[in-house]
């Protein structure tokens, strides 16, 4: 039997949460770790962006294998991130 399930939105809530932080982004193809400085329906914007090769162990705070990529900022599809997080 379905049941309907209601959805309830939350102001401020995903990557809107961590807008200015240090954030990883996990999407389909590579690891993006840099400042969230802006999120809209398509895109999100990285301030001071790296590629990540190498996070390390998650349950011990370390240093992860980060590429700095070559420019100021950096734009990823929403539809390509997985999942994310507060990062380093």
């Amino acid at each position: 039997m379905k049941m309907a399930v209601k959805v309830q939105e939350v102001e401020g809530e995903g990557l809107l949460a961590l807008l200015n932080q240090r954030v990883l982004l996990f999407c389909l193809n590579y690891i993006y770790e840099g400042k969230l400085v802006g999120a809209n329906d398509t895109c999100v914007k990285l301030e001071d962006p790296s590629v990540v090769y190498d996070t390390g162990a998650f349950a011990t705070k370390g240093d992860i294998d980060a590429r700095k990529l070559p420019v100021k900022e950096w734009y990823v599809q929403n539809s390509s991130i997985e999942s994310f997080g507060p990062g380093k």
